[in-house]
């Protein structure tokens, strides 16, 4: 079954706690601390596969963890770091932030990867907190939590060539017909719900891949329909096959309404090379056809063809021409559309501070990973926090924001009550 959309929970590892611990030795006096650091949790990491086709394996796994950091131990021992989870993806996957629908990446390229989720920090032991007016801390971090988040994936073909045209213009029993393929056929008004690949041979050397993707109504560049399911797929072929269907009330009128649709949709879609070919000539109603569609192709400079799926008429000269004018063709364009590191430049010291019903809020990046490390039932690290605080100006933007003693003032998960 193919699949070209999945939705994928992924957790980034936390960090391991810092662990507070004193050198005791019989023959060694004044051992001090020597509480190691915690080990950062693993990342997720999508990574391009070129041995994958579709999604299909993330509907079943919707959930990615990846491994958390070790806590640190006694004797300056920093705990190991999580290991990585890498999750494989097709090539042509786009990657988005399911909740703000931000495009994240676009991994196209083999062994393309993007960090989506980052590993927390590992935590500070309490000999990292030593100073010379403080020899024996017992001041440790927890680690922090590592990120998680909710994608949308999305599977754009990777096709040589795209089948595009009505339903029941007779895509998929030509694909059936060129290639290995086995997409489903019914004798009753259907239509393809998902792509189908197949390599198409046209000698014992040459051979290129073609999409039968899901076939257009009119609306389609607007939703209508399979819409923008489809549409996406034709995108990053070299070559179109407009294939028309003979025993259509008009198969002129089919022709001009996907062209309308593909130019809608996207101008590159529209001045894309195509092949017009008229299907079903096993049929008298198609036979009929052939004359009027040949001389309108003929006034479009357009290059048309006659062939039944069915029967094989003309189908073996069509492959011969597809492959003649895809050696004429540049190669598809892989540019990915999103850079495959999605980070922007922040600036992890801002900070806002927001009045609500009941209290006020602290948002930011350095002062919300501040407060998460905090073991606030140590008062060292109360009194810590409340001195970095301080040194990053969050204490003076409160007091100059109207902030009363006994307020609830929260940062991140932390609700704290205000006393100067």
């Amino acid at each position: 079954m193919f699949a070209d959309t999945a939705t994928l929970n992924v957790q980034a590892g936390t960090g391991g706690s810092g662990c507070v611990s004193f050198r005791r030795e019989k023959f060694v006096p004044r051992g001090g601390p020597d509480g190691g650091d915690g080990g950062r949790g693993g990342d997720v990491i999508l990574e391009v596969d070129v041995a994958m086709r579709t999604l299909l394996d993330y509907r079943r796994r919707p959930h990615v963890k990846a491994e958390r950091g070790r806590h640190g131990e006694g004797g300056n021992r920093t705990g190991r770091s999580g290991a990585d989870t890498v999750v494989r993806v097709p090539p042509g996957t786009s990657v988005y932030d399911a909740e703000s629908g931000e495009r994240l990446a676009d991994l196209v390229d083999p062994g393309a990867s993007v960090i989506v989720a980052r590993g927390g920090r590992g935590g500070r032991g309490n000999a990292s907190f030593t100073t010379s007016v403080n020899q024996a801390p017992r001041t440790w971090e927890p680690g922090e939590e590592g990120e998680e988040r909710t994608l949308r994936l999305e599977l754009k073909v990777i096709a040589d060539i795209g089948l595009v045209g009505e339903p029941n213009a007779g895509k998929s029993t030509l694909l059936s017909v060129v290639s290995a393929a086995r997409p489903k056929i019914a004798a009753y008004p259907f239509t393809t719900l998902q792509p189908n690949l197949g390599v198409v041979q046209v000698d014992e050397v040459h051979s290129f891949v073609m999409a039968d993707v899901p076939g257009l109504i009119e609306g389609a560049s607007d939703g209508a329909g399979l819409g923008h399911q489809f549409l996406r797929h034709v995108e990053r072929t070299r070559l179109l096959i407009h294939l028309l269907d003979g025993a259509a009330t008009d198969p002129l009128a089919d022709y001009e309404t996907i062209n309308r649709e593909l130019a809608q949709f996207s101008e590159r879609l529209a001045a894309k090379p195509q092949i017009v070919v008229l299907n079903k000539m096993d049929l008298p109603d198609a036979q009929a056809w052939w004359p009027l569609v040949e001389e309108a192709m003929r006034e479009r400079k357009a290059e048309a063809h006659a062939i039944s799926a069915v029967s094989g008429q003309g189908v073996r000269p069509l492959l011969h021409r597809a492959f003649e004018l895809l050696a004429t063709l540049p190669a598809v364009e892989l540019a990915p559309e999103a850079p495959a590191v999605f980070r922007p430049d922040r600036d992890e010291d801002a900070f806002t501070i927001e009045r609500e019903e009941d209290g006020w809020r602290v948002r930011g990046v350095r002062v919300e990973r501040v407060a998460a490390m905090t073991p606030f039932n140590l008062p060292e690290a109360a009194s810590r926090f409340q001195r970095q605080l301080r040194a990053m100006g969050v204490v003076q933007a409160l007091e100059q924001a109207g902030v009363q003693p006994g307020d609830t003032v929260r940062i991140g998960e932390e609700e704290l009550e205000w006393q100067p």
